[in-house]
């Protein structure tokens, strides 16, 4: 059973949360097996560039949009990238060249399948047999969804994407702690000294980022991109349903887009839809007289008859100030062979 993403994780300050006291512990051993995986593991070097997009939190941070988003820069610069993944969710082991007409969320994971609608991308559990997959297909660099924690492929760039959304006494990082205490996968400070710039995702509608978050970084080179939807939703009152880390986030994001929300039903993140569940969302739809609505990354889960009745809302990451970063990412060495 999925579980929904604890919204006292975000908190810097819920004083006295006792879930938080009592799991504690388990985020000690959680963050010391990690540092032990991180200094013990020897990386593969696949003979091309590796950029990671990876995150320090266990979800919701918008790293699989700023990974889309790094695919086509490269792609539209010449480089013939790929991209990579464990296949979160999904029962193929691979190495696999996800086809999203043929493979299923179920089979390959919902983000993989997602992205494979606009480049080359790749699923395996073992990520240098993946990597060399994909190689010998002729990728000229490789982009690494969700692989900061990963250390078994050597890293020519490391991006870390941060959730630059601070609103009702939310915050990124919560107080901190590690899952499963809090919404860390590892410290901040050992986890950003990995990284080789940190990418902040801002929602459309945030004029600038928070100073204080900022301020973290120190000396880490810091890129904003925004969140933005590629188009309005549909006029007339909609019935919103998202299974993402932090759907909250999806109901704010349809709202300052104009959407007439007349419900929004929030739902575990990679959550299966099921016919019951989806007809038990087509009959509230139908009482209240809206259209269903979903993310990208939700529709993709849908069984196929459904997707003809959800429509699908995506949203793509866009760097404020793109030519920097394309520069960062030509400036590989072998990409400018």
């Amino acid at each position: 059973m999925k579980l929904s993403t604890p919204r006292w994780w975000y908190r810097r300050d819920p004083p006295g949360h006792v879930a938080r006291m009592l799991l504690r512990p388990a985020s000690w051993l959680y963050a010391a097996a990690t540092a032990r995986r991180m200094a013990r593991t020897r990386p593969f070097e696949p003979g091309v560039p590796v950029i990671s997009v990876g995150n320090l939190t266990v979800g919701g941070s918008g790293k699989t949009p700023v990974a889309r988003e790094v695919l086509r820069l490269l792609r539209e610069a010449g480089v013939d990238a790929h991209g990579l993944s464990r296949g979160y969710g999904g029962r193929e082991p691979g190495p696999l060249r996800v086809d999203p007409a043929r493979h299923t969320a179920a089979e390959v994971g919902d983000e993989p399948l997602m992205l494979s609608r606009d480049a080359p991308f790749w699923i395996s559990r073992d990520r240098p047999a993946g990597a060399a997959a994909a190689v010998a297909a002729g990728a000229r660099a490789l982009v690494l969804d969700d692989g900061h924690q990963n250390p078994t492929l050597a890293k020519t760039l490391s991006l870390v994407v941060v959730d630059g959304e601070t609103r009702g006494g939310e915050w990124p990082f919560g107080d901190g702690a590690v899952f499963p205490s809090g919404p860390m996968r590892e410290p901040l400070r050992p986890g950003l000294a990995r990284a080789d710039a940190v990418v902040l995702l801002l929602p459309a509608d945030m004029a600038e980022a928070d100073p204080e978050l900022l301020a973290l970084f120190g000396t880490t080179p810091v890129h904003i991109a925004r969140l933005e939807p590629t188009q309005r939703p549909p006029a007339g009152p909609l019935l919103g349903f998202a299974g993402v880390a932090k759907p909250w986030k999806v109901e704010r994001a349809l709202i300052a887009a104009g959407a007439e929300l007349a419900d929004f039903a929030p739902f575990p993140d990679h959550a299966p839809y099921r016919e019951p569940v989806l007809r038990a969302l087509a009959d509230r739809a139908d009482r209240l007289g809206a259209t269903l609505l979903t993310t990208e990354k939700d529709w993709v889960r849908l069984p196929q008859p459904w997707r003809e009745r959800v429509v699908n809302w995506p949203v793509r990451a866009r760097f404020e100030w793109e030519p920097p970063v394309g520069e960062l990412l030509r400036e590989l060495p072998a990409l400018r062979a």
